[in-house]
């Protein structure tokens, strides 16, 4: 299968593109974000990356100014991986140029396939990106990052920049990439439209919760009015206080108990996977 098929975008206009894996049909199923910019263009996180996602972005010609010809210079392109779990970093192989919070960088570069929860079946990817493919054949790579990101950090892109917000509570290196003047946030698995995990190894509810009082500070400031999870829909700065406000309110003893037992079987059948699919 050409990359061509197995991914899909579209444009949310002023050089954001939503990218998806379209024969990969999961909840965990990451969004793909393409920014670009005057002086270089981002992709934030990358997909399982079954197929080249770099060629797919050429290809398609996502990549190339309006009007340029075919052999004009392309711009530097930087792969951010907002966590290393598998459905956000599998394709930062692919890359040249790769960036992840410090807090992560190890595990990326060692493959650890532990911290990056690799957890893939069959019946998720409907259609074989080739030919005898199997799940059990599946890890995140090992990558040396290029790039190590911390809290505040600013990646800049020309004509916009982008603002990193270490976020931990889902995972020990989660990310927000925040456009100031368009107001816009990347959240990756920091908060989207759904449950939101806190029992994966890495995960930590005290965290959580601060990452989550920094969220609503952002709505109360103004400071955000779009928000491009790393799955499902995007949505408003009213939903998003709803969801951190919810996440902090139910954040009790009950919760902690809770995910402390699920995170124990998580955390046993994350090493069992993963030590059957050690080379």
């Amino acid at each position: 299968m050409s990359a061509l098929e197995w991914y899909a975008h579209k444009s949310l206009g002023d050089g954001i593109f939503w990218i998806q894996e379209r024969f990969y049909e999961s909840g965990n199923r990451a969004n793909i974000w393409l920014v670009r910019g005057s002086e270089q263009d981002v992709v934030i996180d990358t997909g399982l990356g079954l197929r080249s996602l770099p060629e797919y972005l050429y290809s398609s010609g996502l990549l190339q100014d309006r009007g340029a010809k075919e052999d004009a210079a392309r711009r530097p392109l930087l792969a951010v991986a907002t966590h290393v779990h598998f459905d956000h970093s599998g394709g930062l192989y692919q890359f040249d140029r790769v960036a992840v919070h410090h807090a992560e960088a190890e595990a990326l570069a060692r493959g650890d396939n532990f911290e990056t929860v690799t957890w893939l079946s069959d019946s998720e990817v409907v259609r074989a990106p080739s030919p005898g493919w199997r799940a059990r054949q599946f890890r995140v790579q090992a990558v040396q990052p290029t790039l190590i990101l911390q809290d505040g950090d600013v990646i800049n892109l020309g004509d916009r920049q982008l603002t990193v917000m270490h976020m931990p509570g889902h995972s020990r290196g989660s990310i927000c990439l925040h456009d100031k003047d368009r107001k816009i946030l990347f959240s990756g698995d920091v908060v989207y439209d759904g449950s939101l995990i806190d029992w994966l190894p890495y995960s930590r509810i005290s965290d959580y919760v601060g990452t989550c009082e920094r969220l609503i500070e952002l709505v109360d400031r103004g400071l955000v009015e779009k928000v491009l999870p790393g799955h499902f829909n995007t949505f408003g700065a009213e939903r998003l206080f709803r969801l951190a406000s919810n996440y902090i309110s139910k954040a009790g003893i009950c919760h902690k108990v809770s995910t402390f037992a699920v995170r124990s079987l998580a955390s046993l059948a994350l090493r069992v996977t993963n030590s059957r699919t050690s080379p």
